[in-house]
């Protein structure tokens, strides 16, 4: 080694402070290279914010038909359950349908009054099973049970025959029924005032 190299390595050695500014010189000479690859110019941010923007748009667009297709899927179901759901009640009705024509044929020279009326009898717990199976059943109304507005429906007032019967029901022109409890037909009453 020379002289000159010795001293310049006397120098660093004794002036560590230079060396590490020479270090952090040429790293910050090479710092704004790397920060300017890394941001983008402004053409290419715009780019990328109109291809998110495409994506979106599709999306969005792909979700909306998702839901009409699903929205016309169900209105075409709920439109093909209303018009079948009461076919299984109407199939399990045609029997007594029959029963009827059996019996109204037979009727037509029949002598003996209690046959037809057995006959019909035995109709009327056939179509009334049938429709409690379903879910039917009769409202307990009795006269002279308190007018209930939740139950009756008044068709007149007339005149108490009795004080007691007074905001009663005094006759049931037509039954009341319910279907799975909940009422369908309401019993139309004479309520006494």
């Amino acid at each position: 080694m020379s002289k000159k190299e010795e001293q310049v390595e006397q120098a660093e050695m004794s002036n560590p402070e230079n060396t590490q500014q020479e270090e952090q010189t040429e790293q910050s000479a090479d710092a704004p290279q790397q920060e300017e690859s890394v941001e983008e110019s402004p053409a290419d941010t715009i780019a990328k914010l109109e291809l998110q923007l495409k994506e979106s748009n599709d999306k969005y667009l792909r979700l909306y038909s998702d839901f009409e297709n699903f929205r016309r899927r169900t209105s075409k179901e709920r439109l093909d359950l209303l018009q079948s759901a009461g076919a299984d009640i109407i199939r399990e009705l045609l029997p007594v349908l029959d029963d009827f024509d059996r019996a109204a044929n037979s009727n037509k020279d029949a002598k003996d009054i209690e046959a037809v009326i057995e006959g019909f009898g035995l109709i009327q717990n056939k179509l009334f099973n049938i429709l409690s199976n379903k879910g039917l059943k009769p409202m307990n109304t009795e006269v002279g049970a308190d007018f209930d507005t939740d139950k009756h429906e008044a068709i007149t007032n007339i005149p108490a025959p009795s004080p007691e019967l007074s905001g009663k029901v005094v006759d049931i022109v037509e039954k009341g029924f319910l279907h799975n409890e909940k009422v369908i037909r309401f019993a139309k009453v004479v309520v006494g005032q």
